[in-house]
């Protein structure tokens, strides 16, 4: 289908982007990579008046490490994290979930502050924010703002940023001393998306056990979410089979699950839950 009619700008600054969703309210959307927004403004199922497009703000696209945290720029692509050397030894999770977003072409087009705020049932990227607890950096007519990672994702589709505001930057904090991560996924075969993704980010003692973890799940229900009682068993142990297998069963503990034509309520339980067990076994086998 085509889509209906709409204006377009492609501002250079940012304060030109919030000055424009300022203006027009409601009827303006943000077009940060667009792999999501344009098939849906394709079938008419978005129709902004105006499409505020940030991919010519350049100062939106970096990796940086300060102050002890790893900073990302709002349109930093999914390819650049993927293929970031520097990432895959200090926070492996990130390129690790980036490689496993769609495909080539989605990966050098899509940016990771598109898909976070897009906050997709069934997206990657959310997991692994959790996980790493992360700080999202918001900006609009007042000021900037820090939302927490468990603050951020609201519902389906929808976050805690106000209308008139931009995700600027996510902010995490640089793993120290002994860790390991990974992100373990379901991939639906026709859209890549997260029938079930797990992302796991532990942190160990010198006595060899888990010290804290941070857990995050995605394509089980209407948002990703922070799978509490798997990181508080985790947490204080030696990482057992019992253990690890105690933990993995909690992972869908007090969440309403998705169900769907290709995964029923019950079978995205057992997904997540064999997830959970490989995320954490191969988290344990990367720890370094």
């Amino acid at each position: 289908m085509i889509p209906a009619q709409f204006d377009y700008e492609a501002p250079k600054t940012l304060d030109q982007a919030i000055a424009l969703l300022a203006q027009h309210g409601d009827e303006a959307t943000i077009l940060a990579g667009g792999h999501s927004l344009i098939p849906a403004m394709r079938l008419r199922l978005v129709q902004p008046q105006l499409l505020v497009d940030l991919g010519r703000i350049q100062d939106l696209a970096y990796l940086r490490e300060e102050a002890g945290q790893i900073r990302i720029g709002a349109m930093t692509t999914h390819y650049q994290i993927e293929s970031s050397e520097r990432l895959k030894e200090i926070c492996p999770l990130l390129p690790d979930c980036a490689a496993q977003i769609g495909d080539v072409q989605v990966r050098n087009k899509g940016t990771i502050g598109g898909s976070v705020a897009h906050s997709d049932p069934a997206g990657d990227w959310p997991a692994a924010i959790i996980a790493l607890r992360a700080e999202m950096v918001v900006v609009g007519p007042g000021g900037e703002r820090v939302i927490n990672a468990d603050d951020f994702f609201v519902d389906m589709l929808t976050t805690a940023l106000e209308p008139s505001e931009i995700l600027r930057e996510l902010r995490i904090t640089k793993p120290a001393g002994r860790f390991g991560q990974a992100y373990q996924k379901v991939r639906h075969p026709a859209s890549g998306f997260a029938v079930v993704g797990v992302a796991m980010s532990l942190k160990f003692a010198a006595d060899g056990k888990c010290e804290t973890a941070g857990v995050g799940v995605t394509g089980v229900s209407s948002k990703a979410y922070r799978a509490t009682a798997v990181e508080a068993t985790l947490a204080g142990k030696e990482l057992t089979e019992q253990t690890i297998t105690e933990a993995a069963s909690q992972a869908t503990d007090g969440i309403d699950a998705n169900s769907d034509l290709y995964a029923s309520e019950d079978y995205r339980r057992h997904l997540a839950q064999i997830h959970t067990r490989r995320a954490i076994t191969t988290a344990v086998a990367r720890a370094k």
